[in-house]
């Protein structure tokens, strides 16, 4: 690649990736004021990762522009570390979310989930008391168990809804307890469960309660866990290849760099002989 392509478009992504990265900064101080705090948990994180995506397109876009090898260096050497957490991060993601799936019940469109099917990881996380203490709040926050009264108004739409992983674990007892449903959040617990699993104990009509203290109910955050952690992984994928491209047009650019700075000093010395010749 020519010198003067491959300055260019190191300059260009690394100017594009700066105003990415000041994108990420605003949405993580939007994050900070927001008054949900399952969001503000997320505040650093994001603000963190802003900042070091600034920090190295700032690094890339000034060595292209000053055409400096050691800050292309630096560059590229913080671009390889974050190719090799990305590619590490990714294949942690695929072992860790490749157990785990639902079980189909008669009558039912959607599935229910277990929380022994799913990896030790997800186990050790949700068993967490402290973690599972924070997500709880976060579901009962979130009001969706309680929506589901509005979006089924009658028993035959709520017996053919497709429910999510969570409300399906979380918004209702598991089907083998087999208490009779009144309403969409509503289940008549007169009736003795017919199963011995705890599940069946522990879930209660309270908007507060439901079964967000149930096995089930972690085993649908997992599910949902799972499925998004697949989404980020593929999506490091595609984005391992353009950062392995970009990652490609830097080093061009470094040699490029580093050339340019030796013809300068060539030039130099063969100056001052042509004065001393004189």
């Amino acid at each position: 690649m020519g010198m003067g392509t491959s300055n260019f478009v190191i300059r260009w992504i690394n100017f594009l990736t700066m105003l990415l990265a000041i994108a990420v900064a605003i949405f993580g101080v939007w994050m900070s004021t927001h008054h949900d705090g399952c969001r503000k948990s997320l505040t650093l994180p994001v603000l963190g990762l802003g900042g070091f995506i600034f920090l190295v397109s700032m690094i890339g876009f000034l060595g292209a522009l000053k055409k400096n090898a050691i800050l292309l260096w630096i560059y590229l050497i913080l671009l390889c570390m974050i190719l090799v957490a990305i590619l590490v991060f990714t294949v942690l993601a695929f072992i860790i979310t490749n157990n785990g799936s639902g079980h189909n019940v008669s009558g039912l469109r959607y599935k229910e989930y277990q929380l022994k099917d799913y990896s030790s990881w997800f186990l050790k996380q949700l068993n967490n008391t402290d973690n599972w203490k924070r997500l709880k709040s976060c579901l009962v926050k979130s009001e969706d168990c309680n929506n589901l009264a509005k979006q089924y108004k009658t028993l035959k739409q709520y017996k053919m809804a497709k429910l999510t992983p969570i409300e399906a674990g979380c918004c209702r007892p598991p089907s083998e307890c087999g208490y009779p449903v009144v309403n969409a959040s509503y289940y008549d617990l007169s009736f003795h469960p017919v199963s011995s699993n705890e599940d069946c104990k522990l879930y209660k009509n309270s908007r507060v309660v439901k079964c967000y203290n149930c096995d089930s109910c972690k085993a649908g955050v997992a599910q949902y866990m799972k499925t998004e952690w697949r989404v980020v992984a593929i999506f490091n994928l595609a984005l391992f290849v353009v950062l392995s491209i970009i990652y490609f047009v830097g080093c061009c650019a470094r040699r490029n760099a580093g050339q340019t700075r030796q013809c300068k000093v060539w030039k130099s010395d063969e100056s001052w002989l042509n004065s001393l010749h004189y």
